[in-house]
């Protein structure tokens, strides 16, 4: 949940980049702290483990306005994607405010997206939450891969594994290059801000 610092004026919120191991999360937090290096706030800290990380830092979208006054800071994490650090995502998971969910294009880890997104929606349930009704947005990563003619599924066919039920905002992506990293973020972001309003007037 979101946290309000009435002294600073501000409402920190944070999103978590969800996904299975080496789908490109990492690269996406990578991609934007280079990117959008004036709206960072300190230093990106990276948790390493065997084979995956955890990244997070501060961020402060210039453009999104304020919410009944205040500012707005976006704290990114990633999580691991490896199977053995479950208990790792689901502790980054608690008070998400908005999750990115980053599926791998390649047709070898088609079941990997969708035990990771059922592992998603189990974590987000054991905070009593609804993967339904946290913002979400999927990202499609690694199609520029198909350049280097590496087998991967559709569009189409990712759409029909992961976001049937779902229906939620996607997009494609190249978190190497920074294809659609940036559309993602800002479409998270902008869900996530919306959400916060409407419990906002909720709770006033």
């Amino acid at each position: 949940m979101a946290v309000f610092n009435i002294n600073k004026r501000e409402i920190e919120c944070k999103i978590v980049y969800y996904g299975p191991g080496r789908g490109g999360k990492t690269t996406n937090l990578e991609y934007v702290f280079k990117a959008y290096k004036k709206q960072v706030k300190g230093e990106m800290v990276s948790i390493d483990t065997e084979g995956d990380r955890t990244l997070f830092f501060d961020f402060l979208p210039m453009d999104l306005g304020k919410i009944k006054g205040c500012d707005v800071r976006v704290q990114l994490f990633t999580v691991p994607g490896q199977v053995q650090y479950s208990s790792t995502r689901k502790l980054v998971l608690k008070g998400v405010d908005g999750v990115v969910f980053v599926a791998d294009s390649m047709e070898v880890r088609r079941e990997k997206n969708m035990l990771s997104l059922k592992d998603l929606q189990q974590n987000l349930k054991e905070y009593n939450m609804s993967i339904f009704k946290t913002p979400l947005i999927l990202q499609y990563n690694k199609r520029d891969l198909a350049d280097d003619g590496i087998p991967l599924m559709s569009v189409e066919q990712m759409e029909k594994d992961l976001n049937r039920q779902l229906k939620v905002p996607s997009f494609e992506a190249s978190a190497v290059n920074g294809k659609g990293v940036g559309q993602t973020l800002q479409a998270c972001l902008r869900l996530t801000l919306q959400h916060l309003q409407k419990q906002l007037q909720w709770a006033s």
